[in-house]
C-alpha cells in the first residue's frame, strides 16, 4: 500500500512510518520544515514539503494521488494559541479531507482526540482545541466520497507500547502510550471494515490486532 500521512514528524506520525515502511508499505510524510526530512528517511517515509496552512487542494491532492490511504495526524502542538488550533486541527484536517476526495483516495483516517465535540464549552485553550477536532471530525463524518475512521486516543504517554488496548465507541478515560496508537493506526489502514466508526482508544488487555478485528465485526 501507499500511505500518505499529514503532520509527518509528529511523534505518532514517526512511530506509524516506521511500522508502516518496517512491513513494506510505501509511505509519505508532509512536512513544513526541510529540517525534518532526515528523520522521516529514518523513519523510512519520503518526506514532502507541504505547509497544509497555506497549500491549495490541488496542491495537496497532487501528493495524495495514487495513495491508497491518507492519515491526518497534524496538529497546531502544545505552546499553539487558538488560532492555530482552528488553522490545523480543524482547517488542515479539511483541507486534507477535500484532497482525497479530489485525489480519489477513500480511505481517510483521522486522529482526533478524546473529548473532542463542536459544541464544548469554555475559552481556554484546550477548549478551542477540542472544538477544532469536533468540528474536523463532523466534516468528515458528513463525506459519503471517504471511506473514513476516527480515532480519539485517551491521554498520550511516551511510555513503551504494550500492544494491548481498549478500542471501543466509547472507552472511558484513561493513558495510552503513543507507541499503541501508531499500532492501532496501521492495523485500522488495512481494515476498511472500521469505515465509519469514530473510535475511542486507551490502554486495556486486547491485543492491537484483536481489538481491530473486534470494531471490524471479524
Amino acid at each position: 500500500m501507499r500511505i500518505v500521512i499529514a503532520g509527518g514528524h509528529g511523534q505518532i506520525a514517526l512511530r506509524l512510518e516506521r511500522l508502516l515502511a518496517a512491513r513494506g508499505d510505501e509511505v509519505a510524510g508532509l512536512i513544513r520544515n526541510a529540517g525534518q526530512e532526515s528523520d522521516l528517511r529514518e523513519a523510512g517515509a519520503e518526506p514532502v514539503l507541504c505547509d497544509l496552512e497555506s497549500a491549495s487542494v490541488d496542491e495537496v491532492a497532487g501528493h495524495l494521488r495514487g495513495a491508497d490511504a491518507a492519515v491526518f495526524a497534524a496538529g497546531a502542538g502544545p505552546g499553539s494559541g487558538a488560532d492555530r488550533k482552528n488553522t490545523v486541527d480543524r482547517g488542515a484536517a479539511v483541507l486534507f479531507a477535500d484532497a482525497a476526495e479530489r485525489a480519489g483516495v477513500r480511505r481517510y483516517i483521522i486522529v482526533s482526540s478524546m473529548g473532542a465535540d463542536p459544541a464544548h464549552q469554555g475559552d481556554e485553550i484546550f477548549d478551542a482545541y477540542l472544538r477544532a477536532k469536533g468540528e474536523a471530525d463532523a466534516d468528515v463524518r458528513a463525506r459519503a466520497a471517504l471511506d473514513w475512521t476516527i480515532l480519539r486516543p485517551g491521554m498520550l504517554t511516551d511510555d513503551a507500547g504494550t500492544g494491548l488496548v481498549r478500542l471501543e465507541a466509547s472507552t472511558g478515560r484513561g493513558p495510552v502510550p503513543r507507541d499503541d496508537v501508531a499500532a492501532v493506526l496501521a492495523e485500522l489502514v488495512e481494515t476498511p471494515a472500521t469505515a465509519g466508526l469514530t473510535l475511542e482508544l486507551v490502554s486495556g488487555s486486547v491485543p492491537v490486532s484483536v481489538a481491530v478485528k473486534s470494531v471490524a465485526g471479524n
